[in-house]
């Protein structure tokens, strides 16, 4: 009997079920979208600059990390003659600790997005916002004056490119 019972108001449910308005793909996506952390290296795919090319150009040549997912701690060079796109300068790091020739280190600048000679760039390590492939973050800028108040704001240290790639090759290793 309590099987039977049971058995109708599934069957009951499913059948209300059936006839309640259904949620469209575009009604779900949104409510994922809603739920989903951002995260402060992020940017759209529509604003991310990719300078490698082939099927798997959207990921880090390293690791296989998103590149626009990590966008704000990207770098890129030229590694062996070829472009490649890293997460982080962790991930730079590591090629480099592997002995591979680097060539025209580039890094994404924090304040347009658009990719700078790293040696040239001012970089905040340790602050409040969350590193890539480390604990510790790394992010670059083009004027020193904006990564100080970059760190006046969430912490950490303002350090040349040297500095930083010599700790991130630490860590990398």
């Amino acid at each position: 009997m309590k099987k039977s019972l049971l058995f109708m108001g599934t069957l009951l449910f499913l059948i209300a079920g059936c006839n309640a308005e259904k949620p469209t793909v575009k009604d779900m996506m949104s409510d994922i979208s809603k739920k989903m952390p951002t995260r402060f290296q992020s940017v759209d795919v529509s604003k991310a600059q990719i300078v490698q090319e082939g099927t798997a150009k959207m990921s880090c040549t390293v690791c296989g990390m998103n590149l626009p997912k990590f966008y704000k701690t990207n770098h890129a060079s030229d590694v062996d003659g070829k472009k490649h796109q890293f997460c982080s300068i962790h991930c730079l790091a590591k090629t480099i600790n592997e002995g591979k020739k680097v060539e025209n280190i580039q890094v994404v600048n924090n304040e347009d997005l658009k990719f700078i000679d790293a040696k040239k760039a001012w970089y905040v390590v340790g602050s409040s916002k969350a590193g890539t492939m480390s604990k510790v973050s790394k992010y670059a800028f083009a004027h020193v004056i904006k990564a100080k108040a970059f760190a006046k704001e969430f912490g950490g240290k303002v350090m040349n490119f040297n500095a930083t790639l010599a700790l991130a090759k630490e860590e990398s290793k």
